[in-house]
Formats: C-alpha cells, structure tokens, sequence
C-alpha cells in the first residue's frame, strides 16, 4: 500500500504533463490548416504569419517561466498545477472565440498594403500565448517535481524521461486528433474553420473535469525544493554557471525539437507542391477507413513519435550518465540534419526526434543538479527558455518567406545542436565554488534544525 501510495502522486503529475504535451503539439499542428483557413490573402509572408503561432503560444513561456516558480514558492505544488489547468481553459475559450468568430464573420478583417489578416486569426494569436503560459506554469511543477521526488530504484533523469516519454503519446496522438476529429481526414485546401468548434468545446469540458479531479487528489509538497516562506536566496541562480550555461542550452533545443515539429508539415506541403513525391512505404497517402491522413501528416506524427520510443528506450537507462546521452544524441542529431539538407529528404529530420527524445531530461537533470533550495526558482527561470521554440520556428518561417524554400533554413537546427554538444561536452561541469555554496548552506540548515 505505501508503494501505491508513493507512485501515486507521480503518476498524477505525468498525467497532467501528458495533458501539456498533448494540447502543445495540436497547436502547432493547426499552424497549416490555419494558413489555408484565415491566411489565403496573406500575400508573400504567409509562413511567418503562419508561424506566430508557435512564437505566440513560447512567447508566454518567457513571460510566466517565473511567474510558475512564484507561485509554488508561495502557492505550492499542487496549487500551481490548478492555476495552469485554468489557464488551459481560458486558452481553449479564446481559440473558440476566434473559431466562432471567423465562422460567422468571414469579412471581418485587418488589411495592411496586399495583405489581409481576419481578426480571428489575430484573436486565435492570443489564445496560443494563454495556451503557452499554461504550459510554462504546469512545467515548471513537474520538472523539478520529479526530478526531485523520492521514487525508490529511479534517479532523476530516468524519472524525467518516462514522464516525458508519457508527455510524447500526447504529443504523438495530437496530429492524428487534429487529422481525424476536428477536420475528418479531409485535405487541407477543403478545410473550414467552423470543424473546430466542436472538439474545442469539448477539450474545455475535459480539462474542467480534470480542474476538480486534481483538487481532491493528494499532491504532497517536497522538501528543500523552494524558498520557504519569508526567507531570502543569498545569491542569484545565474551565479550557478553549469545552471546559466543549460538555460542558453534548452533555448537552442527546444528551438530546433520545435521547428522540426511544427514546420516539416509546411515543408513538406512545399515539396509536394513542386511536383516532389514524398512516399512512405512506396504510398504517396495513408487511406485508412476512407480517411486520407496524408503523407504530411504523418512526418509530423512519427518525428514525435520518435520522441515516445527514444524516451520509452532511455528510461532504462539507469546507469548511462545524462552528459554520454546527451553527447551521442546531440553528434548524431547533427549529421541527420545535415544530410537531410543535402539528400533532400525529410525522413531524416523525422528521425532526429528519435534523438531529440532525451536531450530535456539530460539538460535540465545536469543544469538544477546540486541547486539545493534554488531548485524551484531554477525551474521557472529554465522553463523560460522555451521560448527558443518561438524564436526559431518564426525565424526558420521568415527564412523560408525570404528563399521561397525551407530547404537550408534547416542549417539553423544543425548550429542548434552543435551549441547543445557543447554543453554536453564542457558547460554542464559543476564550478567547486557552486558545489561548496550549496553544501554549506545545507549544512547550516541541518545544524539549526538541532
């Protein structure tokens, strides 16, 4: 009963992260069907419209990364959880608001020289910044949550990579949610905006039930984790070098794991439209039940995939140190990118989600690691960075406006991952002052407590 007792509040924190991982990648998935829907006046720079709302939806990880980690300092865990959950809801009304909106008032419209932008576009902007701001809230209470919970025979990076790996079947079931239930397997040019209008309204009525069932279940606080109330940090968490060093780390991975998922769709779209055959298996369409899935949409669906399988894999990984896993992964990451490039293949940028499955796990478990009371602060600081998500998909989209191609727009991934292998390599090494600051401090704690 006492190790029912113990996986419990872990198993209800991965489901909620699952939740986050699910709704994130059907925002990204609907930046295509969105540009045939609200962008067809867009002129020359549909792709960067079309990715602001990636940018958007990581824009709100910057601005409440540490708006997460005031509220557990103040709020606690469990608490935290509840205020992300309603802003899931709130996002979800406001892309509903938007979809009624470009339903019923096609017309209503902001135009700016030869391009024309629906308000409902701009009002869905806003809902995928609130969406964002929930994720960053519910992230920064499960990384540090389970990284630091006391789960017998695990250590943090495992424990961090099967709540990720349970975090990718979301993320993986979420293209074939958007293909299959809101616009019913039919292609892109036939979709209508009105299809969404359904299946959002009941995602809200889902996450509201999950809102009461996260209030009656235990979610017990931890220890030495966050700022007790009215005390002060001596020192700021920037003064952690290997800390500094793995937040511009997850800036440029969460950047390239990102561009890949939310723009290999549109690139892909670009391929076929040239007259370029993208097949799987020698088929050019997935029918399945009289539903055309396409070829597209499932580039998306197995690169995070990738990411369920590699996370699925490196969970046993109990005696392979994060600092190897991430110098492998991020080196072979970089000669797929690359070849896709040259070969033109996108079935190489689909299995870098295979490599990109553990890299979050390895970077945030080496950059909090001997943070001590730090931690929780750390986390909302290091789930700021995020918003390299939002940086580099709109940059990646500008870049493609700009060639009139995605194809070299991809050497900005590979430079993502070669920043990431340095990390692994020199960045992530603990100073001896950091070590001994923290020690100390513990050591303080311990002798007052007596």
């Amino acid at each position: 009963m006492k190790s029912t007792n113990k996986i419990m509040p872990y198993a209800i924190v991965t489901f909620i992260y699952f939740i986050v991982g699910f709704l994130t990648t059907i925002n990204e998935q609907l930046q295509a069907p969105l540009k045939g829907t609200f962008l067809t006046e867009a002129g020359d720079i549909k792709n960067t419209l079309t990715t602001l709302i990636s940018f958007f939806f990581f824009l709100g990880y910057l601005v409440n990364g540490t708006l997460g980690s005031k509220w557990v300092n103040t709020y606690g865990y469990k608490k935290t959880i509840i205020r992300g959950l309603v802003f899931i809801v709130l996002g979800l009304s406001v892309y509903l608001t938007s979809t009624i909106i470009g339903h019923n008032f096609p017309h209503f419209n902001l135009t700016i020289g030869d391009v024309t932008i629906p308000y409902g576009y701009l009002i869905f902007l806003c809902g995928s910044y609130i969406m964002g701001c929930s994720a960053a809230v519910i992230q920064v209470v499960v990384n540090p949550y389970v990284a630091s919970y006391d789960l017998p025979g695990t250590q943090p990076v495992q424990r961090l990579n099967i709540t990720t790996g349970i975090n990718s079947i979301g993320t993986t079931s979420a293209p074939f949610f958007v293909t299959v239930i809101m616009f019913s397997g039919i292609s892109i040019e036939s979709i209508q905006i009105k299809q969404l209008i359904t299946p959002l309204s009941i995602l809200i009525l889902c996450i509201v039930a999950v809102i009461f069932l996260t209030k009656k279940l235990n979610i017990p606080d931890l220890p030495n984790t966050r700022v007790a109330e009215g005390e002060v940090l001596e020192r700021s968490v920037f003064s952690f070098r290997h800390f500094t060093l793995g937040v511009i780390a997850i800036f440029f991975y969460v950047g390239t794991e990102v561009a890949i998922g939310a723009n290999i769709n549109l690139y892909a779209l670009e391929k076929i439209k040239s007259g370029h055959a993208i097949t799987f298996f020698g088929r050019e369409n997935m029918i399945i039940g009289g539903i055309d899935f396409g070829v597209h949409a499932l580039l998306s669906t197995l690169y995070w995939g990738g990411f369920l399988v590699g996370r699925a894999i490196s969970s046993f990984f109990n005696k392979i140190s994060a600092q190897i896993q991430l110098s492998v992964t991020t080196t072979i990451a970089t000669i797929l990118i690359l070849t896709s490039i040259f070969q033109e293949n996108l079935w190489y940028l689909v299995a870098v989600g295979l490599l990109h499955s553990s890299m979050w796990s390895c970077i945030f478990s080496l950059a909090i690691k001997d943070l001590g009371k730090y931690t929780s602060k750390a986390s909302g600081i290091f789930v700021s960075a995020v918003f390299g998500g939002a940086v580099f998909t709109l940059l990646q989209g500008g870049l493609a406006d700009i060639f009139h191609s995605w194809r070299y727009t991809w050497l900005l991934n590979a430079a993502c991952e070669l920043l990431m292998l340095s990390y692994a390599l020199f960045g992530y090494k603990i100073r001896e002052q950091d070590r001994q600051t923290v020690s100390e401090k513990q050591e303080e704690i311990i002798h007052a407590s007596h």
